[in-house]
């Protein structure tokens, strides 16, 4: 017989076992797979939100919640806000340092896709932002937009007010249509693989008229969009994004509109509060399937041990047969080793496959993309669990090393 090859032997043990051989590869490959899946997917959550909040620099709204005010604008989660003052929008247009102020105005919708009034320079993300077909608007009656609003340019577009009925929620939202309201799309916005590319972006002189407010321009002058507006004239708004010149500029403009009629922030400090919970909470899932891992293997091994010590007899024939101890140590070993690696790879490939499939769900749901990948975290959570499997399964390789043949031979 090949005593310097334990591969043979390794294999011929695992088919008389199969079913022991499977129930062992699938628990440590459950346990590898719920720690993979709850790392990557916070940090897929992570990246995915924080790349959704790029194009708001400053966020300035009503004085109350901030995080309300970042999901409500940012991630378009309908939500009741307060408005600001127009006298806001006035004293941020006519600011320094400032490439644009876009009032965000909310409360229609086509379909479900939110129908959000703002100004050409927003829809453009100030110029950066080219439509892939058309144009952006320039007079009121016009829309545009986003990659993922099954709508082609010169459609025409009738809002409904307030939100929608979701079929698939089985929640009834509250919707009536505007009648005699129409919009014609006139550009569709490139993929910016977020929220927003569901809406629809339209004057929001048309949201402030629609809803019977005034839109900030002489109603007997020339009609244009945009600023400048009349402040006497203005109609309160839920939220302005403002896009700075410079740091310094943005740090100036949320300490300056910082007060008792509005609130300043950047979105992306609300954001790090929130990665803030979501890490304490990734935290505590990735010691429980740390501690998961730990048990599965402690379990796995000792199930092993008493299946080896029951193999004594085997492992004394090779002995016999010219096996040195050192083989049937590596037998032993390898067995262990094999079965723990296989756990670990099919663990590794579940977990990221679960992550991809729970990725997709989240991003119908959230509306950004939420990237997976795999980086060191997982790395070294299962690189951690194969050489806690190859250590601890030298212990039942060393008791079968010291068993002379004759205590072998002798066990029944």
């Amino acid at each position: 017989m090949t005593v310097f090859n334990p591969f043979p032997i390794v294999r011929a043990d695992f088919r008389r076992n199969l079913l022991l051989v499977w129930v062992t590869v699938m628990l440590v490959a459950l346990s590898v797979a719920t720690g993979i899946a709850v790392i990557s997917q916070e940090r897929a959550l992570r990246e995915g939100s924080a790349r959704a909040a790029d194009d708001f620099d400053v966020l300035i709204g009503a004085p109350g919640s901030a995080t309300q005010l970042v999901l409500t604008t940012v991630y378009l989660r309908p939500q009741a806000m307060p408005l600001m003052d127009g006298g806001v929008l006035a004293k941020l247009v006519a600011a320094e340092g400032i490439k644009y102020a876009a009032p965000i105005a909310f409360g229609d919708n086509w379909q479900g896709h939110p129908i959000v009034g703002t100004i050409a320079d927003f829809a453009s993300r100030g110029g950066t932002l080219s439509p892939t077909q058309g144009r952006l608007f320039e007079r009121q009656g016009e829309a545009v937009v986003g990659a993922d609003v099954p709508l082609e340019v010169g459609a025409h577009v009738s809002p409904a007010h307030g939100l929608h009925h979701d079929e698939d929620e089985g929640e009834d939202h509250d919707s009536e249509e505007h009648h005699g309201v129409s919009y014609t799309v006139v550009g569709r916005l490139p993929a910016r693989h977020t929220v927003w590319d569901r809406a629809i972006l339209v004057p929001v002189e048309d949201v402030w008229q629609v809803h019977g407010l005034v839109h900030g321009h002489d109603p007997h002058g020339d009609q244009h969009i945009g600023p400048p507006w009349d402040e006497s004239r203005l109609a309160g708004v839920p939220a302005i994004a403002v896009k700075p010149n410079s740091v310094g500029a943005a740090y100036h403009l949320r300490g300056a509109f910082q007060g008792t009629n509005s609130l300043a922030l950047f979105p992306a400090e609300v954001l790090n509060d929130l990665y803030v919970t979501l890490g304490n909470v990734r935290d505590m899932m990735s010691v429980l399937a740390i501690t998961t891992q730990v048990l599965v293997v402690i379990a796995v091994l000792m199930a092993l041990l008493v299946g080896f010590l029951a193999r004594q007899r085997q492992f004394a024939v090779l002995r016999a047969m010219g096996a040195g101890r050192v083989y049937v140590f590596s037998v032993v070993w390898l067995e262990v080793v094999s079965l723990v690696v296989l756990g670990a790879a099919l663990g590794t490939a579940l977990g990221w496959g679960g992550s991809v499939a729970l990725s997709h769900w989240l991003q119908s749901q959230l509306g950004f993309v939420m990237p997976v990948r795999l980086g060191a975290a997982e790395a070294l959570l299962v690189g951690g669990l194969v050489v806690s499997g190859a250590l601890i399964g030298l212990l039942p390789a060393w008791l079968t090393f010291r068993r002379s043949i004759a205590e072998g031979l002798v066990t029944a």
